[in-house]
């Protein structure tokens, strides 16, 4: 099923669906997941400031994937931005090690 995401309670309403169909509850999903019952429950209440590293956490426990339907003139851009990324991180982590 494809669903539009346009906000923060979006998320929450694939998040609660996704773990309901497996069966799961709040803690046993976010133990699952790496994240704190707390974040869970923040999560499925749509709470807007989220860390978004944990959100991905849960999406991928869940399995619930992320596309994004850019216009065709971006695709190329994506493409740049992300080894732009690739190497901006790989400076980072160089940086740390010295």
């Amino acid at each position: 099923m494809k669903a539009p995401i346009t906000s923060a309670s979006d998320f929450s309403v694939l998040v609660r669906a996704a773990r309901k169909a497996q069966n799961l509850r709040q803690d046993d999903a976010a133990g699952a997941s790496g994240v704190s019952e707390s974040f869970m429950l923040k999560l499925e209440s749509g709470d807007e400031n989220l860390n978004w590293s944990h959100l991905f956490q849960v999406l991928q426990s869940l399995g619930i994937h992320l596309y994004a339907d850019l216009p065709d003139a971006a695709s190329n851009l994506v493409v740049a931005e992300r080894e732009r990324m690739r190497l901006r991180q790989a400076r980072r982590e160089t940086d740390s090690r010295d």
